[in-house]
C-alpha cells in the first residue's frame, strides 16, 4: 500500500512538473503576444477589450477575482499533497524548502522597503516576495536530464510554499475595508465543508457548490477571493492518497485547464503593458529599484542564506544528489515572480501609472532572474557531471 501511495504521490509530482513546464512556454508566448499588442495600431481596442464591462465590472477583474481562484485551489491541493504524502510529509525533508522560501520572502521585502519605506509605495514590498511556479519550473525544465529530481523537488515545494506566503500576505496586508457579515458567512460555509470532510463524505460536488457560495460571500467580504480557493483545497478530504480520492481527482482534473488556459489567460489581460519613452526615469523610481533587487538580489540570496544556516546548524539536510552551487541557482529561479508579483501589484497600488510601470519592471526582473538562474544551473550540473 505504501508503494502504491508512492506511485501515486510520484505520477502526480511528474504531471504536475510536466504542466507546469509547459504552461510557462506557452506564458512566455501569451506575454509577448500581449505586449506586442498593447503597443501596436490595434493598443485602444485591445486595452478596451479587458476594461469591457460584464456583470456589472470588467472582464479584467473576473479573471483576477474569479478564474484565479481555480488556480489558488491547484496550488492549495498541491500544498495538501506535499503535506500528507510529498516533500512536505517529512518535516526533516520539509524544513530545507520551508526556510528557503521564508529567506525568499523576507529579504526581498527588506530590500523593497529600504528604498520606500515612508513613501505612498510601500506596500508593494509584497511584490518581489512572489516566485512564479510555472515560469520558474518551466526554466528548469529547459535543463532536461541533467537536472536532479531532488532538486526539482526542492524549486516545487519552495514555490508552493511560496504561494502560500504571498496567499497569506494578501489576506493581512491587502485587505482594505472588511465586511464582517461577508466575511463571517464565508468561514461559516468553510466550517459547513470541514465538518463533510469530517463525516467522510466523498462526493465531490457538495465541496464544489459549497466552494462557490464560499467564494461569493469572499468576494464581498473585503478579503481577496482568491483565498476561497486554498480554504476549499484543505476542505476537501485528502483520504488514503489513492487514485480514487477526489483531492487527488480533482488535482489531476485541474492540471491541463490551469497550465493552458487559466494562467494564459491571466497573462494576456494583466501584461497588455504600453512601453513608455522614458524608460530611464522608470528604472530609477524608488519602487522599481526595490522590485529589480528583491528579485533578481533579494530572492537568490535569502533562498541561499536561511538554507544553508538551517543545514549548518543541524536543521535539516542537504540531500546528497544537491550542493550550494545548484541551491543557489535554483535561487535565482525563485526571482522568477511574473504571475504571483503581477497579482500582488494589482492589489498594492491603484496609480494606473505606477501599476503599468511595476509590471513592466516585474518583467524585466524576472527574465534577468529566469538567465542568469538557468545559465549558473546549466555551468553548475554541467560541471557536476
Amino acid at each position: 500500500m505504501k508503494q502504491q501511495k508512492r506511485t501515486i504521490s510520484t505520477t502526480l509530482f511528474k504531471e504536475f512538473f510536466d504542466s507546469e513546464k509547459a504552461g510557462g512556454l506557452i506564458l512566455i508566448g501569451c506575454t509577448l503576444i500581449s505586449l506586442l499588442l498593447a503597443n501596436s495600431v490595434f493598443s485602444i481596442e485591445y486595452q478596451h477589450f479587458w476594461h469591457t464591462n460584464f456583470a456589472g465590472e470588467s472582464i479584467e477583474y473576473w479573471i483576477n477575482d474569479g478564474l484565479m481562484v481555480i488556480f489558488f485551489l491547484l496550488i492549495g491541493l498541491e500544498l495538501e499533497r506535499e503535506v500528507y504524502q510529498g516533500e512536505l510529509s517529512n518535516i526533516k525533508n520539509a524544513l530545507l524548502p520551508i526556510f528557503g522560501a521564508i529567506g525568499g520572502m523576507l529579504i526581498p521585502a527588506a530590500l523593497y522597503l529600504f528604498f520606500n519605506f515612508g513613501t505612498n509605495t510601500q506596500s508593494g514590498a509584497g511584490i518581489p516576495m512572489a516566485t512564479d511556479i510555472a515560469f520558474a519550473l518551466g526554466i528548469l525544465s529547459l535543463l532536461g536530464k541533467r537536472v536532479p529530481t531532488s532538486l526539482k523537488i526542492f524549486l516545487t515545494a519552495l514555490a508552493v510554499i511560496d504561494d502560500l506566503g504571498a496567499i497569506l500576505i494578501i489576506a493581512v496586508f491587502y485587505t482594505k475595508t472588511l465586511f464582517w457579515n461577508n466575511l463571517l458567512a464565508a468561514l461559516g460555509v468553510f466550517v459547513i465543508l470541514l465538518i463533510l470532510n469530517r463525516l467522510k463524505v466523498k462526493n465531490l460536488i457538495p465541496y464544489l457548490i459549497g466552494g462557490v457560495v464560499m467564494w461569493y460571500f469572499m468576494l464581498n467580504s473585503g478579503v481577496h477571493a482568491t483565498i476561497t480557493g486554498v480554504l476549499l483545497a484543505f476542505a476537501i478530504p485528502f483520504g488514503d492518497g489513492s487514485k480514487k480520492s477526489i483531492s487527488i481527482v480533482l488535482q489531476h482534473f485541474l492540471h491541463k485547464p490551469v497550465a493552458f488556459i487559466i494562467l494564459p489567460i491571466f497573462a494576456l489581460a494583466n501584461t497588455a503593458i504600453i512601453l513608455s519613452s522614458n524608460m530611464g526615469e522608470i528604472l530609477t523610481e524608488h519602487y522599481s529599484i526595490g522590485i529589480a533587487l528583491g528579485l533578481i538580489v533579494g530572492k537568490p540570496l535569502g533562498i541561499f542564506a536561511l538554507s544553508f544556516l538551517a543545514v549548518k546548524s543541524g536543521i535539516c539536510k542537504l540531500p546528497s544528489d544537491l550542493n550550494w552551487k545548484s541551491i543557489f541557482g535554483v535561487g535565482f529561479l525563485g526571482g522568477i515572480g511574473f504571475t504571483m508579483s503581477i497579482f500582488v501589484t494589482l492589489l498594492a497600488f491603484d496609480d494606473t501609472t505606477i501599476i503599468n510601470n511595476a509590471k513592466f519592471i516585474i518583467l524585466i526582473s524576472s527574465l534577468t532572474a529566469g538567465i542568469i538562474g538557468f545559465l549558473s544551473l546549466k555551468l553548475t550540473l554541467k560541471m557536476k557531471r
